[in-house]
Formats: C-alpha cells, structure tokens, sequence
C-alpha cells in the first residue's frame, strides 16, 4: 500500500462569462479565488472600492461565470480512490469532470468530496466548474415559497434562501458584491485508506490538575491501526498505538499537571501538538495533526446578590473574566485576498488593544484557520456564530438538510480550537422576531410545531444547531442567539446578553447614560466615526485633489452605509461639541473623539458593575466593530487598512489591568414641594478603580482639578491612602463635590476639570483619568501657548506637556510606519504625558491636533 497523496488543483485556471456570447476564457488572478477579482485583475471592470464603481459592477452578481482547468492525473491502486475535495464552491455550482457532471453545489460553506476514479484519466483531465447567479436563484426560491413570511434586516429577502456569505448582498456597514467562484482549495487525493477525520475531546477537572482528552479517528479504505502522539514543544508527552474497528480508533489520555492554555494577560497560551498516523501493514497510510489548547473554559449563569435575573460571563481555569472585546466582520469583500499573515496583524491589533474577546458575526463566514491559529496563539477567546443574521430564514427539509450538514462540517472543522468557548444560533434572528410579531412560545418545547409556525428557523436555532453541538463538542456551551436570555424578550438586561443599540439607532439615547443601558453581557454597541483621512483620500479617485473631498460629498455619503448616519452623526456631534465641516481633517478628528469618548464611556461604565463574586452584573463588553470590509466611514475602530481609529486607544486604556473612572452627576433638592427658585443645586464626582489582576493591589488616589480656562489648579489632594483594590472587580473609591475654587462665583463647577491617579506601593502611577464638564461644546476652551510635542531622547515615547487643560489632543504624523501606542490623551498643567511609539526618529514630524485646535 501506499501513502495518501494529496494533489493541489491550483494551476491553469481560467474563467468566462458564462452566459455572454463570444467570451473567451483568460487566466485568473490568483487560486482559490472569486469573479471579482479575476475581472479585477484584467481591468474589465473598475476597483468597486474606489469612488461609486461598486454601481458599475452589479451585472457581475446577476451573470453565470465558468471556471475551468486541465490537470494530470495519477494511476489510482487496484483498491484505491480518487476523490476530489473541493473546500468552498460559492455558491450555486455545477462541476463537470471529463463532460460528466460530477457535482452540484448550493452551499457556500459545505466542503465536498466527490469519488472520481471511474472518472480520472493517468494524462489529461478537464474539470469546468459553472457557477449560477445566488442573488437570482435566490429570488426563484423566494416565489418558490409563497407561503413563509420573508423579511429582513439589511440586503433582500433573496438571501435568506441562499446559503452563502449574507453580506455579500449589501450591510449597513457594506457594499454589495454578489461574488462566486472556487474560494478555497480544490485537492485530487489518491488513497487506499486515509484519516478522514480526527476529533479532540478534552476535559480539565475543577482543580486543574490534570487533562483527560479523547482522541477518535475516522478511517476511510482499509487499515490495521492508528497511532496517536500527543506532543509539546517538541517533546513527546504521550503516545498510543489503536487498531481500527468500524472504521475508528479511539485513545484516552489523562496528563497530569498539564500546561494550560489560558486567555491573554492570565497565563501562557502552550498547543500540543496531536497527530494520528494510519498504518497500514507495515505503510504509513496517512496522518493529520492539529494544535489543541487544554483549558476548563465555562460560561456562568446564576444568581445574583441583590439584582435580578442571573449573571453571563465567562470562566477560564476558574478565572472570572470581564471579556471586553470586539465584534468581527470578514475583514474584506473578497475573501480569496485575505492572507494568512493580514489575519494575524488583525487578532494582533486586537490583543494590543487590551481585548479578550472576538465575535465571528453571523452574516460572514466560518472563519479561515489562520483566524481561529492566530487566536489561539495569542490568547484571544473567540464567540462563534452560525452563519444566520437579521431575518426570517424558511426551512422546507432540503434546506434544512442543507444547514445540518454545514453545521456538522464547520464545527468538525473548528472544533479543536481552544479559543472558542461559545456558539451562537444566529445574529438578531429573534429580534427580527420580535420586531415583526413573529410566533413564538417559548414554554412550548415540541419542535416539530415550531416549522408549523411564521417563525420555522426557531428549530433550526433550538433542534438542529444543538444537536450538533451536543454530539460533536459537548463541552462548549451552546447559545440559541445573539442577543438571547432563556426566551424572554431580547432586550431585558438582567438574562443573557443583549445587543445595546439605543445610542445611534433605537431611542438615541446620549452615550454619558449608557449606565443605565447595560446588561449582563452586551455583545454589541457601538458609535460611527470617520476612518483616518489617508483611508479617505485611498477611496477617492482624485485623492487629494478630489472635488469630492469633503464630509457631506455624494461620494463621502456613498462610503457610508449606515440609513440616517448623516442625521446620526450629526446629532452626536451637536450634542457634544463644537465642531465645523471644513477642513475634512479636522472633522475627521471630530468624529473620531466623537466615537472615542462614547465606546470609553460604555466601558467605563459597565465595567463598574464587575463588582466580584455573586456581583458581576455586567460580565463583558463586545464592541460593534473592530474592522471593515472595505474603505468605509462604519462603526469600526480601525479601519480597512488596520488603521486604528482613536476609539481603539480609549478602548485600550479603559481594558487596563488597571484603571480609574471618575462619573459626574448633578443633584438638585427644591426646598419646598413648589418652588423652582429655591433649589440646592450641587455637582458630585464619584471615582472607582477597575483591577482586573489576580492579586489584590495596595494603591494610593490623587484627585487634582483646574479650571479650564485658566489652568489654576483648585484641587491637589490623596484622596485614599493605602487601600487595597480587591483582585478582579471594580471598587468604588471616592465621592465628593466637584472642588472648585472657592468663592470663584456660579457654576463654577461647569468649568472644573477633575483627575484622578493611582500609585501603587512604589509610587508609580498605575492609572489615570480626566472627567470634563458635558457637554464639551459648552466649555471655552483654552489654546495652549506652551504646547510641547516632542520625542524623547530615546526615541521610544512622544512627551506631551501644556499650561492649560486640553481635550483629545492627537500626535499625527504623516508615516503609516510609525506606530503610536497611545493617541487622543487629555493633558493638564505641569503634567507630561508619555506617549509609546515604535519607528519614529529625530527627523519625524510630529503634529498635534485637539477639541479648540481651529
């Protein structure tokens, strides 16, 4: 016998459009690949970044494309196969070998596996792929089923027919690209037996002390044995050596004081490495590794002191975890151009940033494994949708059919990842519920009544998805949706988690109240903002000299998806601060302060509610979103090109091991049941410290204040001495009247600016935060006479220094090269501010731009 051998189809490849007469067939871009950027590749068609071109390009979606190449074959042994394995088909896909139809596809995210040996020829073979259009099959399917009650958020009602990408059809965040094509690999594998899959099962026990993990081989063709090899670093941990029975071989391993994997900041993140090798005889046949992270990773749901409902956070090696993170879209259109390397640049901004968490939204896709391989690596906890968002998905049996198996495919793909500790249902399927009166009875639990009902995808989201979950990774907790709390209405805070929406969409709530909007898990909130002018200037066709080059351009608008976001941005701008159109880069900074103060805000405060055991009333905070699919004013906090806008360094300092929030409230008590004249009116300041370490820290507190117009300091005094600041919760601290300068007249407070610090033990600041009278826009602020913005001596830190208090400054320099640890920091009178940066010399030029700067 011989070994498995695995044959990349991935050369020669050529396209046409299918349905145009005369079309010749030319070389594609690149393999796998989609029609996009093969025409792209050519210049047959316009970038669909730049400028309005993505209006140029629909016909592309509503066309048939070929794809086809010429490849050698092999001889097959008397008992063997060949089989093609195609990876990803999008989406409606008919394969041809040799003139015989060997496949049709209607699934963008099932792998298949055709046997070719009848087939196969030894010299030349032709495999021709015709692809239909998914956005007009996907209406036939819709007037196919008269009867289901369509309707969605965001695209057309043809999508939730077709199972591919959702965003494809147009998000409010996105264009609309209707791609098709091979986009991942297609492999010829000849084989008389082969491991045709490897399950990983591992537990960790509460004390952590050992690791118990199954592993299952599947055998495809004959073979006597399967030996599996558990490694680490190189050294072999464990080994065993299994025969085959009905076509599988199981080991059980325990390993005593396992390295665990752990979540970023907590501990290290150690992969051993699993192998399994089919012997056949004396041959080995085949083998498979994969990488596992052992971790006793749960999500906690009980009750809490003094609130109701039950507490939502997760638990890593019996680590309480306050998972601020990031809700995460495909990070472009077409995702044949994503490489491997782009992937790990993203969860590395992410893990730079003080984030735990990343979710894989459910309109995308089942993500590349470099994603879930960078993740792993760097310590980031992944919360996996299924691929269903924003509407009413039917579910006549082929279709459902259809998704259980994807179900089964993907998770057996990602199963091994330690990252992932959750799978949810959907995205927003049971708020459009909710939205449209849809039926559903939560206390009903016969899931063949729910397909009688106008919401069928219910048994899609509480039979199928589970069922799969449970047979396939029963450790790792599954959830119907997101958002979703045990079948009450979407939006109660106290259960399960909720997507917070009412600041920008919803009620428009002002961002300084997001207090009282928390939860005990939201897993989306967000507030648009700009992307960084380059990336403007990057969609523009003139660039620079664009006539177009200004916010409120048809162009600007047309990079905007978002319904309402001019009135939206608007609104929050005007509420807030001062600000102007023109020049685009100062408007720019506007939104992106905008954006800034709102996220730090939302953490700031929610974290607040992480109050320790039997108090964790709000147990994590996923930001919509961390990045774009394209050049895009949207909700990202860094843009297409990984360019971090100002919210991602709030967001970073706000996810500190350590910090310190400062909240400013007004109360007024009228002297008398009637009166509006006599009323004592005072303003408050409360400070608090978030310590999100595993030891418990000793800690002194400053509180300093000025008077924003003049700079005079009012207030210098340790407010708390020695206290200790319990490990992993929030601790309140302080609360006082904002200190003014005595006798320094009315509403002197509403031009008082208040900081606060924590020293540890060694009188090292650890922590730092300003609060500022709100609304901004009221504020007359100062321009600085004595600014200084300099590199320090080193070269490692950029040293900001005033006479005067400043709001929002930002240190700008025209080279994408230089990396800015920290950015949009408040200064305050003789007081230097350090700024970490990588790659800048004596010969940068470095700018600052802040609230006041024009």
């Amino acid at each position: 016998m011989s070994p498995r051998s695995v044959i990349p189809i991935d050369k020669n490849w050529k396209f046409k459009q299918a349905d145009k007469e005369h079309s010749k067939f030319l070389p594609v871009a690149q393999f796998p690949t989609n029609v996009h950027l093969d025409l792209l590749h050519h210049g047959l068609i316009p970038d669909p970044f730049i400028g309005k071109n993505e209006l140029d390009v629909q016909w592309i979606g509503e066309a048939q494309w070929t794809y086809k190449t010429t490849f050698k074959g092999a001889s097959v042994p008397e008992n063997g196969k060949a089989v093609l394995a195609f990876d990803g088909l999008d989406t409606f896909a008919t394969v041809k070998l040799n003139g015989s139809t060997i496949l049709e596809t209607d699934n963008m995210f099932i792998p298949e596996r055709v046997d070719v040996t009848s087939f196969l020829e030894e010299d030349d073979n032709e495999l021709v792929i015709d692809f239909d259009s998914a956005y007009l099959r996907g209406w036939k399917l819709v007037e196919k089923y008269p009867d289901h009650k369509w309707g969605c958020w965001n695209g057309d009602n043809s999508r939730l027919a077709v199972r591919k990408a959702q965003y494809h059809w147009g998000w409010d965040w996105g264009p609309t690209l209707l791609t098709c094509g091979p986009w991942r690999p297609i492999n010829l594998e000849i084989f008389e037996s082969r491991l045709a899959n490897l399950n990983i099962q591992s537990t960790v026990p509460e004390d952590l002390k050992s690791a118990d993990i199954e592993v299952t081989a599947e055998v495809e063709g004959k073979a006597d044995k399967v030996r599996f090899d558990i490694s680490l670093d190189g050294t072999q941990v464990a080994s065993e050596t299994v025969q085959v029975s009905s076509d599988k071989a199981t080991a059980a391993f325990t390993l005593e004081n396992p390295s665990l994997w752990y979540p970023i900041r907590y501990g290290k993140q150690p992969l051993y490495q699993v192998k399994a090798t089919l012997i056949a005889g004396d041959c080995k046949e085949d083998k498979v590794e994969k990488r596992v992270g052992l971790r006793r990773a749960e999500l906690i749901q009980r009750p809490l002191k003094g609130q109701p409902g039950k507490s939502f956070f997760f638990q890593v090696n019996n680590i309480p975890l306050y998972c601020g993170g990031s809700d995460w879209i495909p990070a472009d259109n077409f995702i044949p151009r994503i490489t491997k390397k782009r992937y790990y640049d993203w969860i590395k901004l992410v893990a730079d940033g003080n984030q735990f968490m990343i979710r894989v939204w459910g309109g995308g896709i089942y993500e590349e494994q470099a994603f879930y391989d960078a993740c792993d690596e760097l310590g980031i906890l992944v919360w996996q949708d299924f691929m269903f968002g924003c509407g009413n998905y039917p579910a006549w049996p082929a279709f459902l059919e259809s998704i259980k198996r994807e179900a089964y495919e993907n998770v057996k793909l990602l199963h091994h990842h330690p990252s992932i500790v959750i799978w949810a249902g959907n995205n927003e399927d049971y708020q459009y519920q909710e939205s449209v009166s849809l039926t559903y009875k939560y206390e009903d639990k016969n899931a063949d009544n729910w397909l009688k009902t106008d919401f069928p995808a219910r048994y899609i989201y509480e039979k199928i998805l589970p069922d799969v979950c449970s047979e396939l990774i029963p450790s790792t907790y599954y959830h119907p949706g997101s958002p979703w709390g045990d079948g009450v209405d979407t939006h109660d805070p106290t259960v399960g988690d909720i997507h917070q929406w009412n600041v920008w969409h919803g009620t428009q709530e002002k961002w300084q109240n997001f207090d009282k909007l928390g939860g005990r898990f939201v897993s989306e909130f967000g507030m648009q903002a700009f992307p960084n002018v380059k990336t403007i200037d990057a969609y523009l066709p003139l660039g620079k000299s664009d006539p177009d080059r200004y916010p409120q351009s048809s162009t600007v608008d047309f990079h905007n998806k978002a319904d309402g976001h001019e009135r939206r941005i608007a609104l929050y701008l005007v509420e807030n601060m001062r600000y102007g159109p023109d020049p685009l880069e100062q408007f720019v900074y506007a939104t992106q302060l905008m954006q800034g103060e709102c996220l730090a805000s939302a953490y700031r405060l929610w974290k607040r509610q992480w109050k320790g055991p039997g108090m964790e009333y709000c147990g994590g905070a996923l930001v919509w979103q961390i990045n774009d699919c394209w050049p895009v004013t949207s909700w990202s906090i860094a843009d297409y090109y990984l360019r971090p806008k100002m919210a991602y360094f709030t967001v970073k300092r706000e996810m500190a091991p350590v910090s310190i929030g400062i909240t400013r409230t007004e109360h007024r008590h009228p002297k008398d049941r009637y009166t509006r004249v006599n009323v004592d009116v005072s303003t408050k300041v409360e400070v608090w410290a978030s310590n999100l370490t595993l030891e418990d820290l000793e800690v002194d507190c400053l509180v300093k204040a000025w008077d924003v117009e003049t700079g005079e300091q009012t207030f210098n005094e340790m407010v708390a001495e020695r206290i200790t600041l319990p490990e992993n919760r929030s601790t309140e601290i302080d609360a006082r009247e904002v200190p003014a300068i005595a006798g320094g007249g009315k509403n002197q407070e509403k031009r008082t600016v208040v900081a606060a610090y924590l020293f540890n033990r060694d009188g090292k600041q650890i922590a730092r935060y300003v609060n500022w009278p709100e609304p901004l826009k009221y504020l007359h602020l100062q321009k600085p006479k004595e600014l200084k913005v300099v590199l320090s001596e080193d070269g490692t830190a950029v040293e900001i220094s005033a006479e005067v208090p400043i709001k929002g400054l930002v240190v700008e320099t025209e080279d994408d090269m230089i990396v800015f640890e920290d950015n949009l920091v408040d200064i305050v009178p003789n007081e230097v501010v350090r700024i970490g940066v990588k790659g800048a010399t004596k010969e940068t030029k470095l700018e600052a731009r802040y609230l006041g700067t024009l």
